[in-house]
C-alpha cells in the first residue's frame, strides 16, 4: 500500500476537522462563556453542527459545557495538548515555518530578536535552496531601523518625521536610499504590512520582511527573506513578501495572543493611531 504522504502534496481539508478547529479558535477568542448560536455564527458553521461537533469536544474534554447556563468554554483538555509547547523556546516553535517559507519561496529565510536597545538580533535561519545562496550567521547585529526589517519597525513606531530623520541620519547603508525615498516605504510598510530592500544595505542582495508583534503593536520579531539579487522575479518578491506578512499575522496570533484574522495595519491604528495615507506602487 502507498504511502498517502508519498501523493499529491496538494492539501485535501476535512471539513469536520476544520469545523472543529473553528469553533475552538471562536472558543479562544471569546471574552466568556458562549452560547452555540454565538460560537457557529463566529465559527462559520450551522448551528446543528456546531452543536454535535461542541458535543464531540466536550466529550474529549477539549470543551466544557455549563448546563445552567447553556454556554460552552474551552476546557482543561487543551492544556494536554499543548504541554510539549509550554516553556518551549519561540526560535524553535518557528522554524517550522521558516522553512516552509524557504522551502516555497526559494531563498534564505532569517528570524530577528527586536530588543529594547533598538537592536536586531539574528536568532535563527533556515535555506532549503539547492542553488547558489546567501547565508549570515547566528548573533548578527543591526540596528532596528535598516533594511526591510527597519522599514516594518518604522512604521510600527509612531515617530515624527523629524526623530525619524534622525535615527535615519546614523544608519550605516552600502548603497544607501534618501531618506524621501526610505519615508515613503515606510508609508507604504505601514499599508502592507511588509517591506523590501534591494541593493540598498548590502550590494547585491534583495530583502522582504515583515515583523511579529504583540497585541499593543509592538514589534517583538522579524522575520526576512534574503535572496541574490535576480534569483527571484519582481513578482516572486512581491509574493514573498506577502507571505512573510500572512506568517507574521500568524506568529503574532499564536505565540502573543493577538486577535484572529487582526491584520498589522489595524494593530497600527490601535497603537500608533490612524495610518497617514500610504503611496501607490510596490517594490522598487
Amino acid at each position: 500500500m502507498s504511502d498517502p504522504t508519498d501523493q499529491d502534496p496538494s492539501p485535501k481539508i476535512v471539513g469536520a476537522v476544520a469545523n472543529a478547529v473553528s469553533i475552538l479558535r471562536s472558543l479562544a477568542q471569546a471574552s466568556g462563556p458562549t452560547g452555540v448560536n454565538v460560537i457557529a455564527r463566529d465559527a462559520g458553521v450551522s448551528v446543528s453542527t456546531c452543536f454535535n461537533i461542541l458535543r464531540t469536544l466536550c466529550g474529549e474534554r477539549l470543551v466544557d459545557f455549563d448546563p445552567e447556563t447553556k454556554t460552552y468554554v474551552i476546557g482543561l483538555g487543551i492544556l494536554e495538548l499543548s504541554l510539549p509547547l509550554l516553556g518551549a523556546n519561540q526560535a524553535n516553535l518557528i522554524r517550522p515555518e521558516l522553512a516552509r517559507l524557504s522551502g516555497e519561496h526559494k531563498c534564505l529565510i532569517c528570524l530577528w530578536q527586536i530588543t529594547d536597545g533598538e537592536r536586531i538580533v539574528l536568532i535563527d535561519r533556515v535555506s532549503t535552496a539547492k542553488t547558489v545562496r546567501v547565508d549570515m550567521s547566528d548573533g548578527s547585529r543591526l540596528p532596528t531601523f535598516v533594511g526591510a526589517v527597519g522599514r516594518c519597525y518604522a512604521a510600527l513606531s509612531g515617530l515624527p518625521r523629524a526623530e525619524l530623520k534622525a535615527r535615519f541620519d546614523a544608519l550605516q547603508w552600502q548603497s544607501p536610499p534618501t531618506f524621501e525615498d526610505y519615508l515613503r516605504d515606510v508609508e507604504q510598510a505601514r499599508s502592507d504590512g511588509y517591506a523590501f530592500d534591494l541593493g540598498q544595505l548590502f550590494k547585491g542582495l534583495e530583502i522582504a520582511a515583515s515583523v511579529v508583534t504583540d497585541p499593543s503593536g509592538k514589534p517583538r520579531l522579524g522575520i526576512s527573506g534574503i535572496s541574490i539579487a535576480g534569483q527571484l522575479t519582481r513578482a516572486q518578491i512581491e509574493q514573498l513578501g506577502a507571505a512573510l506578512r500572512d506568517s507574521a499575522d500568524f506568529i503574532s496570533e499564536s505565540l502573543f495572543g493577538v486577535s484572529i484574522g487582526l491584520r498589522q495595519s489595524e494593530r497600527r491604528v490601535a497603537a500608533v493611531g490612524p495610518a497617514r495615507n500610504a503611496r501607490g506602487g510596490k517594490a522598487r
